[in-house]
């Protein structure tokens, strides 16, 4: 039927959809131009389009549906009765993988701009679907640890830079590319991995062990090999554990359960026991945390990027929605309090995506002071920019009224989601602990980091005083373990205030200033003080393109 009488639409907002993801973020478009050389700007802003189209549109907002209405299952036997402990995935989840890994989601390190221009792909990525994210994360992030091994990392590396998807389980010599997991942590020992239990019996063959034990939580099971943390005779070891030998056969790897998950649903996540498991040795015998750092680094930095493409997105649709939506006489987008509630999640999303993209062009340097300001910023952007995600995805989704509370809104699913960051590669409180030990143990992180907030000395009072408010937490050391989150949210905050006050513009600076540094600002979103330009940071954050 075409319609009846009492049901005609009006006052409903059109789709957000068929888009650039890429151009109608300004922030993000910015912060790429300003990290980018110009010698391939040009490239990198033709591929990053590229990517944004494809993530705005129709098709990829349905694949991203599909995959999550039909999560994976576990099939840990075949019709015979052979084990083969596998997970199926939907096909939509795999389409999106595969988009993602030809999109150069996982190849970095050697590419000019590639951490920026991956980081920009990755955030925009994430708006699609975050659940095909874990593997291209991992994937990306074990290039670090397997260098470790340079001949490991000569046979590997250019599998996980291709950009050709092959879901297929076969030894991974035999395939165009191929896509890494992890599985560090144990039941007993959850983010304390020393107390990990897992034996590495050695091999005849040097640097090959057998394993036997158990790993708690095993992420993005059908991936081609994992790293993995074992207790060799030399003490904690980092291994590669590859899914399918090179004779064909396969590897030891039963897979006991899938992980029932509050968010993150498409993805999976296993529990996975080791016996008689074939591992190659990655580094030295009882340097497996130090191997493993790298990798560790560079996933909690796509922790923070993921968790600000979220925000990115929700701020989007939040936006979106109150432009096209009117109530009690006009547009929702000119009342003062949903302006104020719409620009407060405008400043945290900029603010997000401003230092995200900062570490990701301090990787791209690789200096000795950039590898020093990551030390400290890094485990200190993923650990506020990831606590920011969930009251602000509930937010955006409350600017929707009841419609942000229905599925097919998209908003639930951001909501689940947003917790998901701040737990994975350590929740708060390892995050904290590391900026600690980090600040005892490498002066020289502090002083990068101070040397980054500096440059804006002068440039805003407020972030001035901010400054200094931070000097007085460093010089009290007393139980400042207790004070840890304290500290660790200054310096995030002081982080992304000088990046604003230097980059964005000022509507953006002013309102971030006198909101998060200058102490004028309540507990929940929307209670920005009088007197900032707050319709040009919202309309900064309206995604037309």
């Amino acid at each position: 039927m075409a319609g009846t009488p009492t049901h005609t639409v009006t006052n409903q907002p059109p789709p957000l959809a068929g888009y650039d993801v890429f151009a109608a973020d300004r922030a993000l478009v910015d912060a790429v131009e300003r990290y980018t050389d110009p010698g391939v700007l040009d490239e990198v802003r033709a591929e990053l389009s590229a990517l944004g189209r494809a993530s705005g549109s129709a098709q990829l907002q349905e694949w991203a549906v599909q995959a999550n209405e039909h999560p994976p299952r576990l099939r840990t036997h075949d019709r015979y009765g052979h084990r083969i402990d596998e997970v199926d995935f939907h096909p939509a989840w795999h389409r999106l993988l595969g988009k993602g890994v030809s999109a150069g989601l996982t190849g970095a390190w050697s590419r000019p701009a590639g951490h920026v221009r991956r980081a920009a792909g990755f955030l925009v990525w994430t708006q699609v679907d975050a659940g095909n994210c874990c593997p291209l994360s991992m994937t990306h992030a074990a290039v670090p640890a397997l260098r470790a091994d340079p001949e490991l990392a000569a046979e590997w590396e250019p599998r996980l830079a291709s950009t050709i998807y092959d879901r297929e389980l076969r030894p991974a010599g035999q395939k165009p590319g191929a896509v890494l997991g992890m599985g560090m942590t144990e039941k007993q020992g959850g983010s304390d991995v020393r107390a990990n239990t897992t034996e590495a019996r050695p091999l005849a063959e040097a640097g090959t062990y057998v394993l036997t034990g158990h790993k708690w939580f095993c992420s993005a099971p059908m991936s081609d090999a994992f790293l993995v943390l074992a207790q060799a005779p030399g003490g904690l070891t980092c291994f590669l554990v590859p899914r399918v030998l090179d004779d064909g056969t396969r590897n030891v790897f039963r897979l006991q359960r899938l992980k029932d998950k509050l968010g993150n649903r498409s993805n999976a996540s296993a529990e996975v026991e080791f016996d008689g498991t074939w591992a190659r040795r990655v580094g030295e015998e009882g340097q497996g945390v130090r191997t493993i750092i790298g990798m560790v680094s560079a996933t909690r930095l796509d922790c923070a990027l993921g968790s600000a493409g979220l925000m990115r997105q929700a701020v989007a649709q939040a936006v979106h929605h109150s432009a096209h939506r009117e109530a009690f006489g006009g547009r929702l987008i000119d009342k003062p309090l949903m302006r104020n509630v719409l620009a407060d999640l405008a400043l945290e999303s900029e603010a997000a995506t401003a230092l995200a993209l900062r570490l990701a062009a301090a990787y791209d340097d690789g200096g000795e002071r950039e590898r020093a300001f990551l030390r400290l910023a890094v485990p200190a952007a993923k650990y506020w920019i990831t606590k920011r995600c969930a009251p602000l995805a509930v937010e955006a989704a409350e600017c929707l009224g009841g419609n942000g509370y229905v599925e097919e809104s998209g908003l639930p699913r951001l909501v689940r989601e947003s917790p998901l960051n701040s737990v994975w590669e350590g929740a708060g409180n390892v995050q904290a602990l590391d900026v600690l030990r980090a600040l005892r143990r490498e002066p020289g992180a502090l002083d990068a980091c101070l040397t980054e907030i500096g440059r804006a000395h002068g440039a805003d009072h407020r972030l001035d005083r901010a400054v200094k408010d931070l000097f007085t937490e460093l010089a009290d050391l007393d139980g400042i373990e207790g004070r840890a989150r304290r500290l660790v949210e200054r310096l995030a905050l002081v982080l992304q205030g000088s990046l604003l006050v230097r980059h964005a513009p000022p509507a953006v600076a002013d309102a971030f200033c006198a909101s998060r540094l200058g102490g004028d600002h309540g507990a929940s979103f929307g209670t920005l003080p009088a007197g900032l330009d707050l319709a040009a940071v919202v309309e900064r954050a309206r995604p037309v393109s």
